[in-house]
């Protein structure tokens, strides 16, 4: 494996991603509801995934490399950090989305006249594009032999990913039944939402190959984007039912499973 080029890696790493998103669309086919306490516990876990993933997969190697180029250490993990959160943030301001629970009046973005059903795919579809970026740079990383950047970790952070888009696949797909879908068109439109992850990672993967300076950026960027979903969709959507026990286990469950797999993998 490690013989295939970083990109054809990082293409395989995130398709394996879209196809977890896929099994998690699967139970919009079901007649029967999932319990919501379900979802709010493995939304907490994809939580507790991103979190772990963004420090040991993303801005510890992005140090490591800043100290391996004579970089201040904490100089790329601040900026690079700050910026990806940033542009999640302009991402939410401009593209039309709804979220979960809330009236369309309540959609964010520049306004359009989409289907509610539309606007709630395209807020899961955004913030899955932070995942897929930091699978490619990860992989895109490993073609520089630095330090903090194995092909392991890559790999350990593609199944970190792939494990918590799983719930994710099943938040977008289950409220599309409610929304008058069909069975069928649920689960296809749930499962399209992971399709920009593929298409994230091999541009990342590629930037970081053709432009090594800007390799630390690009990790800690990642890192500060995924931040970003966490705080300001994961973490409310699992607690918005008003249980926040469930969900915080779930995070406490997700952090320590993405340490395992990344310290021991990595």
């Amino acid at each position: 494996m490690s013989e295939l080029h970083p990109a054809i890696l990082a293409l395989l790493a995130t398709l394996f991603t879209w196809f977890m998103t896929l099994l998690g669309a699967l139970p919009a086919l079901w007649s029967k509801p999932i319990p919501q306490k379900l979802l709010d516990g493995t939304l907490g876990m994809a939580a507790g995934v991103m979190i772990a993933a963004s420090f040991w997969s993303l801005l510890e190697p992005s140090i490591e490399m800043s100290k391996e180029m004579g970089l201040p250490s904490w100089l790329p993990a601040v900026i690079g950090f700050l910026l990806g959160g940033f542009a999640l943030w302009a991402m939410d301001k401009i593209l039309p989305h709804l979220h979960q629970g809330l009236s369309i009046e309540n959609a964010e973005g520049i306004h359009t006249n989409w289907r509610r059903s539309t606007l709630l795919v395209m807020a899961i579809t955004m913030h899955n594009i932070p995942e897929g970026l930091a699978v490619g740079v990860a992989f895109g990383a490993t073609a520089y032999g630095i330090p903090g950047a194995s092909l392991t970790g890559a790999i350990a952070l593609a199944i970190g990913i792939g494990l918590q888009n799983l719930p994710e696949g099943t938040a977008v797909a289950l409220p599309l039944r409610r929304e008058g879908l069909s069975p069928w068109k649920s689960f296809f439109v749930g499962q399209l939402s992971g399709i920009v992850e593929p298409i994230a990672g091999v541009l990342g993967a590629l930037a970081v190959i053709i432009a090594r300076p800007v390799l630390p950026f690009a990790l800690a960027f990642a890192a500060g984007a995924m931040i970003f979903v966490v705080a300001e969709e994961l973490i409310p959507e699992a607690q918005k039912e008003g249980d926040t026990d469930l969900p915080t286990v779930g995070v406490m469950f997700g952090f320590a499973l993405m340490m395992f797999l990344d310290v021991a993998l990595g």
